[in-house]
């Protein structure tokens, strides 16, 4: 009986606890979102005219960019050397209404290395040593102590004859 008067008295203190109703007259009401669409409007670029270009051929890098704008459309190429051999060519336009553009045309044509069928390694055999190892070139010291004298006799039992 106890036990249940002591779950009602949890029960009970719980529901007055309950964290929705307000205490001491005072309520907490979270605050409107307040989100507003993006502008329309935008802030007219600089104008810019930019190229760079790198060739280094014991790399392979072969790499362009050029870029120009008037202030409103962005207007460029770029070119970078492909493993295969070709030449990927990215000409492109951006601006605020058409957003960014791109055409992707490529130059040469793809070469790839010979293909040439498997052979298994042949088995690994360990090679053999290239030098002789060398002769000790000390000799083994002579000791340099004297073996102890016995100073004791044989002992005598400890126990006594069988009865």
């Amino acid at each position: 009986m106890n036990a249940k008067v002591v779950l009602v008295a949890c029960l009970a203190s719980v529901a007055a606890a309950r964290p929705d109703t307000p205490r001491d007259g005072y309520s907490y009401e979270a605050p409107a979102p307040k989100y507003s669409a993006p502008h329309a409007s935008y802030e007219k670029g600089m104008p810019f005219d930019f190229a760079y270009g790198v060739v280094d051929h014991y790399s392979g890098n072969d790499y362009s960019h050029n870029s120009n704008s008037d202030g409103n459309v962005v207007k460029g190429e770029y070119r970078v050397l492909l493993p295969d051999g070709r030449t990927q060519i990215v000409s492109y336009t951006a601006d605020h209404v058409n957003g960014y553009v791109a055409e992707v045309t490529y130059e040469g044509e793809a070469h790839y290395p010979e293909t040439k069928p498997y052979q298994p390694a042949p088995a690994y055999s360990a090679p053999a040593p290239a030098y002789s190892p060398p002769a000790p070139a000390y000799s083994a010291p002579a000791p340099a102590y004297e073996a102890p004298e016995q100073t004791y006799g044989t002992p005598s039992p400890v126990y006594g004859t069988p009865h």
